[in-house]
């Protein structure tokens, strides 16, 4: 049976506690009633899934729609085989660069919005592991979450980007968001001052040979701008980095990368694994993507 979030080793119940939590309904604190219950003050109860997530999505949920168990079973086995693996190592390596100072003994609080499988949250979790951390992964998808919550130190959570994030203000020391909405308003309300968010947006030529083959949705130009504009005024570029990388793809491979992503939704898989049966044993192809660091003045 799941249980609530493990401490880092070596960290106090009083240090770690989740207490930057907050009720969806009514923005009080959210606390630990039991090791699957979480509760506020006004008696708001949310129970854990027997997966170990949690849904704090209320009333009418979400108008958009979630990552099918299928598309993020494609991208939990593509990205199991490594081909992602340079992107997940220079997002742990920004975080750690630009790591913000922290008061005393206080945890590291880290919040993956759009987290998906918490590859990459795993990924920057174990890079920093000298310090104690609390990590909340959130995603729309509770196929995604119901990976995510297996992470160590994390709390998963089904929650939409676009409605106000359950955390406390100024709670938290890195917002990572890699491929997924950004919520400008939101990310400054929860970064605390000399925080930092980690935004991860592909480059308009990623996939670019085989994009048409697999049905891929096309990349505009000036992400990098986007980003700036969408964050707002209250971060502060401070490092941008390109990481670039040859893959050689097998047919399952370019099924899986085909599926995972937004085409996922309305591609015709058995029609693209036909295709794919008539073209090369092995796809060559070129992912681009641009990592970011902003922090919070």
């Amino acid at each position: 049976m799941p249980a609530a979030p493990r401490p880092a080793s070596g960290a106090s119940a009083s240090q770690l506690g989740w207490d930057h939590l907050r009720c969806p309904i009514c923005s009080q604190r959210l606390q630990w009633a039991q090791r699957r219950l979480l509760v506020c003050p006004d008696g708001h109860r949310f129970d854990a899934a027997k997966q170990g997530y949690f849904n704090l999505l209320t009333g009418h949920g979400t108008a958009f729609r979630e990552d099918t168990a299928e598309m993020v079973a494609a991208r939990a086995e593509f990205q199991t085989a490594g081909h992602y693996e340079p992107l997940a190592a220079a997002i742990a390596a920004a975080v750690r660069a630009h790591l913000p100072d922290r008061p005393g003994p206080a945890p590291l609080r880290l919040v993956d919005v759009g987290a998906g499988t918490g590859y990459y949250l795993r990924r920057v979790l174990t890079a920093v592991t000298h310090s104690p951390a609390e990590a909340v992964a959130t995603d729309i998808s509770r196929y995604a979450m119901r990976r995510a919550a297996k992470i160590e130190h994390t709390i998963a959570l089904v929650w939409d980007v676009w409605k106000p994030l359950p955390l406390a203000e100024a709670s938290i020391d890195v917002v990572l968001n890699v491929f997924a909405p950004r919520n400008g308003t939101e990310f400054a309300r929860v970064v605390r001052p000399g925080g930092i968010s980690v935004v991860v947006t592909p480059q308009p030529d990623h996939l670019r040979e085989v994009a048409e083959t697999l049905g891929l949705l096309g990349i505009a130009d000036g992400k990098e701008a986007a980003v700036a504009e969408r964050l707002g005024q209250a971060f502060v570029p401070v490092a941008s980095e390109e990481v670039r990388s040859a893959l050689e793809l097998t047919r399952a491979d370019a099924l899986a990368l085909a599926v995972m992503g937004p085409a996922g939704h309305h591609l015709d898989a058995e029609a693209l694994r036909s295709r794919l049966a008539e073209g090369p044993d092995v796809l060559r192809t070129t992912a681009a993507f641009r990592v970011q660091v902003l922090r919070r003045g």
